[in-house]
């Protein structure tokens, strides 16, 4: 098992398969941005396979598929399939604003993917269209119910609450998720690049409060995948509603994550500047021993905490260019 030096496993990886996205949410890409990677830059199938096939070696069993919007890369099937058949790897899930899902939802579910993310900030057609900058609410509806047909289970709804903006929105999609069978998790906006820091954040602790007075929550001690949300669940059990809250109370001391970028760069740390770049070595004839001591080396790296609150703007990298 891969460990920090803090102690803690890190055996989960979130692989960005392209930094580009149909949409422009407005906590993510910078509005008119054209600085994205070269196709040339991005890891190649073959090569995605290789680090991961040494990731899974050393003991990372999780891997989510990200972006950008990650169904906008070619053949993504094809790649969910080979790192399904990884030795070690127990878990392929992916995370995607859904817009192009209704034509790929079958395809994922037959190469391997077992769970799918789908971003959705708000159920009104006007307030999507001012958060990701075009009318996409109607694709991202059709999106959910190819998953469901499709057999994925559970899918989760990731709903970045933003004061202002769909706060009064989030128990129309608590009743919405708990009707459909869904798992939503409120997110806090993070202050990453410009975006990231103009985002209205909004204090998750008293909406906890205030949903489970409402809807009679009680806490959840089961796993939902391995991320950093705190789960609530409805009294029968039938429904799950988690927290995330990298700014109101941090999760850092049991982070088990790392993020690959496109370009093969690994990052450390949402809310710090540690990296280390893999495509001069994949591209480099580096061996296979070489690269396990390499990504030994850059876990040592992972720092023990962000610094969000005090450093708002340290980081100017957006979500996009990170990986999600």
């Amino acid at each position: 098992m891969l460990r920090d030096r803090f102690g803690r496993s890190i055996e989960y990886l979130r692989l960005s398969v392209t930094d580009r996205c149909d949409l422009r949410c407005s906590y993510c890409i910078p509005k008119g941005f054209r600085g994205f990677q070269e196709p040339k830059h991005w890891l190649s199938f073959d090569e995605i396979e290789r680090l991961l096939g040494a990731f899974a070696r050393l003991g990372t069993s999780r891997v989510r598929l990200t972006g950008g919007e990650p169904l906008l890369r070619r053949d993504l099937p094809q790649l969910a399939a080979r790192l399904a058949a990884l030795p070690g790897l127990r878990d392929l899930s992916l995370s995607t604003n859904a817009t192009q899902l209704a034509r790929h939802a079958v395809a994922l579910k037959q190469a391997g993917v077992a769970r799918i993310n789908v971003s959705l900030d708000s159920l009104d057609r006007a307030c999507m269209e001012q958060i990701t900058g075009r009318d996409s609410l109607a694709h991202i509806l059709d999106g959910l119910r190819a998953g469901k047909a499709a057999g994925f289970d559970p899918i989760k709804i990731n709903m970045v609450a933003m004061r202002g903006v769909n706060e009064d929105q989030i128990d129309a999609m608590v009743a919405f998720c708990i009707e459909q069978g869904f798992i939503l998790r409120l997110i806090e906006a993070m202050p990453m690049g410009a975006t990231g820091r103009s985002a209205a954040y909004l204090d998750l602790g008293p909406i906890q409060a205030r949903l489970r007075r409402k809807f009679g929550l009680l806490p959840q001690a089961a796993e939902l995948g391995g991320g950093p949300a705190r789960y609530l669940s409805t009294p029968d059990g039938g429904a799950s509603i988690g927290f995330i809250t990298p700014m109101s109370q941090h999760f850092c001391a049991s982070c088990n994550r790392v993020r690959l970028s496109v370009d093969g760069t690994l990052y450390l740390c949402l809310g710090q500047e540690e990296k280390f770049e893999f495509r001069p070595l994949l591209r480099g004839g580096a061996s296979d021993a070489e690269l396990e001591a390499a990504i030994r080396a850059a876990i040592e790296l992972k720092p023990q905490r962000h610094d969000f609150s005090a450093q708002p703007e340290k980081i100017v990298r957006f979500m996009a260019q990170t990986g999600g």
